[in-house]
């Protein structure tokens, strides 16, 4: 957090040519109509993902998803909805009630506030005013929505903590060391976005992009922040807070009918809100495709294509999700944490610094001579560090590993190929791998006929 508050008090290079987004022509009740349109716009987008993670894991599992509910299944989403609305609410009796029922109220709207920055598209006329595809955009945008999405986590916390109950409290403290630790990864993945586009705005890194996208100079950032995402949202394989075998359900394990159903929204409103901000800053945001981009001077960049080609891009990360749901096993939790502070937390570190020093370089501010050696092209400096860092990430996990299987085999137990089962006075199996000695095969037979006979 110290990192990006220094960032925001700086002065950061920001491009001339990317204009910040003009809200001049935008009255307070157009406002108010974007606003509602966006709350449609995940509401909608919720109950689809619901029965498209549904039917994509039953295909990848060789079963059938929901395919009663209306068309295709289509409205199975909403029956259980209003089953979930019509259900008894039931509040545990040890519970703070005031504080239990402001927690999925409290988490849910962390949820869809964040949505509000993200611009879905460009200039637009909307009811006759020329308006953008956005509810509002400030100079530091995505700082704002990485403080969002830290509020966010006091409803998990409150939630756990209200319930009065064992396992909730601990579902809600494991939930909230993991949304924490995977933050710092993901903030400084950030940092290198501003770095490279001189701006923490979301419409200016968007416009930053018209050449090219972020995710092929920052693709390091990327792969990082598509990490912390996952372990942000706690989906598979990272939903370690909701583990039915250790926590019979994590943090909102006592609630019921509307307050479990406004966590149910959340989580996925969630994965929207991470997802757009990947869109966002590392694939263009609205900005179509590079060779359709060329199509008639940009036409396609144009009007609500933007709108268009921003939920393709969405859904792209949606996929995304469910398929890691239906592929991987859930992660062990302290493996988990050692991940993401002992491997991504130092890994972005050394990543942010060297773009910093790129930056820096490009920008003139080490000398004509650095200027000569990394030359005025960012993308070309940009493939090279990029290279350099990939060579070295991949020595050092080469090290890692053979540390690891070393401390493994000096862990391992040595299991003798053969075996006395009579050496301890009890006759013991011989484990896999190991076999009798004949000699104590042949000494039990005698003695076994010596009883017969005897």
């Amino acid at each position: 957090m110290t990192v990006l508050t220094a960032l925001a008090a700086a002065e950061p290079y920001v491009p001339r040519d990317n204009p910040i987004a003009d809200f001049s022509d935008t009255p307070w009740w157009l406002s108010l109509v974007k606003a509602l349109l966006i709350f449609v716009y995940l509401l909608l987008s919720t109950l689809l993902v619901i029965w498209f993670e549904r039917r994509v894991i039953g295909r990848m599992q060789q079963r059938p998803g929901p395919n009663r509910t209306g068309p295709f299944g289509l409205l199975q989403t909403l029956a259980d909805g209003v089953k979930l609305a019509l259900k008894e609410d039931l509040t545990p009796k040890n519970a703070d009630k005031v504080v239990f029922i402001l927690a999925p109220a409290f988490f849910g709207a962390m949820a869809f506030v964040s949505f509000g920055i993200i611009p879905l598209g460009p200039e637009v006329s909307l009811f006759g005013h020329r308006t953008p595809l956005q509810l509002t955009d400030v100079p530091v945008s995505v700082l704002l929505m990485l403080a969002v999405a830290g509020v966010g986590a006091y409803g998990v916390v409150l939630a756990g903590w209200s319930s009065g109950s064992t396992y909730p409290l601990l579902g809600g403290l494991r939930s909230s060391a993991q949304i924490v630790s995977y933050e710092i990864a993901m903030g400084l993945s950030l940092v290198a976005v501003f770095l490279y586009s001189g701006s923490m705005s979301t419409s200016q890194i968007v416009a930053n992009q018209r050449d090219i996208w972020h995710i092929i100079p920052l693709v390091v950032s990327f792969v990082i922040y598509v990490i912390t995402m996952v372990g942000e949202t706690n989906r598979l394989p990272f939903d370690l807070a909701e583990g039915e075998g250790e926590l019979t359900g994590g943090f909102h394990t006592e609630y019921s009918s509307l307050k479990f159903a406004m966590f149910f929204l959340a989580e996925y409103v969630n994965m929207f809100t991470v997802a757009a901000l990947a869109t966002t800053v590392f694939l263009g945001g609205w900005q179509a495709p590079p060779g359709i981009a060329a199509i008639n001077d940009g036409m396609f960049n144009e009007g609500w294509w933007g709108l268009l080609w921003f939920t393709i891009k969405l859904w792209m990360f949606m996929f995304f999700f469910v398929w890691l749901r239906g592929a991987l096993p859930r992660t062990r939790y302290d493996q988990f944490m050692h991940f993401g502070w002992k491997f991504l937390i130092p890994v972005t570190i050394v990543w942010v610094v060297a773009i910093a020093f790129l930056q820096a370089a490009n920008n003139g501010f080490l000398g004509d001579r650095a200027v000569n050696i990394f030359g005025a092209e960012r993308r070309l400096a940009s493939l090279i560090v990029i290279g350099v860092l990939a060579l070295l990430v991949l020595a050092a996990t080469w090290i890692w590993e053979g540390r690891q299987v070393k401390r493994a085999e000096a862990r391992a137990v040595v299991v003798p190929p053969e075996i006395d089962p009579f050496a301890g006075g009890y006759p013991v199996p011989p484990l896999p791998g190991q076999r009798l000695r004949e000699s104590a095969g042949e000494s039990q037979a005698d003695s076994s006929k010596a009883v017969i006979h005897g």
